[in-house]
């Protein structure tokens, strides 16, 4: 590895809490971690996105290399071809990053192979709106940890969303609450983009009458009405809304 940095080698990989050990977040493909430590099969590291830390197999990392394109649709085929009657060889999440080399065609040829130029977007160019984001993952299973278009958590809907904007966003929702936004008075208005916290659970506001959100309830991202989630989380016990906040 180059300067203790190193990339992402997998289409999606666990970050655990120790080797061998429970998922705590993911990491995507072509994302930038610091190696902090490492033995024959294990690394611990720390993500450039959000500092999460945690340890992932090494079999999973590749050298450093500046990506230049990201993946900007829910997902993406990379092909062994620049024909998309040619065979796949491998399925990339929204946010995966990629070095494109040049481009032939309605595809651009990149480190893996080739992918749909449609599907790509140049790394430090970002989307306007995260509640679209977020919509765009509508019916993705729900994973606890998860953050790709394969499996996603509450957090991890909102931290894909932000990072998609320009928004700085930790992994976990119990920071996402205390770094987002700013926090609105009880009884404030819903407004589409808003953030509604549980004590564990994170949500965006649709419209003021519809919660966006990666839920058990559902196994899936979904819409469910604003004022029967509310309820919903509060009858099967776990409490009230901590925070309305706004981006």
């Amino acid at each position: 590895m180059t300067a203790n940095t190193a990339r992402i080698a997998l289409p999606v990989v666990d970050l655990l809490r120790a080797p061998a050990g429970p998922r705590e977040r993911q990491l995507l493909y072509g994302e930038t971690v610091t190696v902090l430590q490492q033995d024959t099969d294990w690394a611990q590291v720390r993500a450039a996105k959000d500092g999460y830390t945690g340890f992932l197999p090494c079999s999973a990392l590749a050298p450093a290399q500046q990506a230049s394109h990201w993946i900007s649709t829910p997902a993406s085929h990379v092909y062994s071809q620049a024909d998309f009657k040619s065979r796949d060889t491998a399925t990339l999440s929204f946010a995966s990053q990629l070095r494109v080399s040049g481009f032939t065609g309605r595809f651009a040829i990149t480190d893996q192979g080739f992918v749909p130029k449609v599907h790509l977007t140049p790394l430090g160019q970002y989307l306007d709106d995260p509640v679209a984001v977020a919509k765009s993952f509508l019916g993705t299973p729900y994973l606890w940890g998860g953050n790709s278009r394969f499996g996603i958590d509450c957090s991890g809907l909102v931290q894909i969303a932000c990072l998609a904007c320009a928004i700085p966003c930790p992994g976990d929702s119990t920071p996402q609450e205390h770094a987002l936004g700013h926090i609105l008075p009880e009884g404030s208005a819903y407004q589409r983009g808003d953030l509604l916290f549980w004590k564990g659970h994170v949500a965006w506001v649709h419209d003021p009458d519809t919660l966006l959100h990666a839920n058990v309830h559902a196994m899936a991202v979904a819409l469910e009405p604003l004022q029967v989630a509310i309820q919903r989380i509060a009858d099967q016990g776990d409490g009230p809304v901590t925070a309305h906040k706004r981006l």
